[in-house]
C-alpha cells in the first residue's frame, strides 16, 4: 500500500490491523518505508515519548467555609468601653 493511500484510509488501516489482524507494508515511490502491524497483547510497552501520566481524580471540597482565612492577618476584635 502506498503512503498516500495509507495516509488517506488511516482509521480503516489501524482498525483493519486491530480487529483483523491484518500487517500493512507501506511503500513511497515503490520502496517499503514503514509496516503497521498489530500490537501482541502480551507486550507491555514503555509510555511514548511526552505522553502525559493520568491525573488522579479531583477530591471533593469539604462542605462548610469556602475561604481559608489567616486568623493572624484578621483585624483585631474592637475593645468595648
Amino acid at each position: 500500500m502506498s503512503v498516500t493511500e495509507a495516509s488517506r484510509n488511516f482509521a480503516d488501516c489501524i482498525n483493519r490491523v486491530r480487529y483483523q489482524g491484518v500487517t500493512f507494508i507501506l511503500h513511497r515511490n515503490g520502496v517499503p518505508v514503514a509496516r503497521i502491524v498489530p500490537e501482541e497483547k502480551t507486550t507491555k510497552r514503555a509510555p511514548e515519548a511526552g505522553a502525559q501520566p493520568a491525573k488522579p481524580p479531583p477530591q471533593e471540597k469539604p462542605a462548610g467555609k469556602s475561604r481559608k482565612t489567616n486568623p493572624a492577618r484578621e483585624a483585631p476584635a474592637p475593645e468595648i468601653w
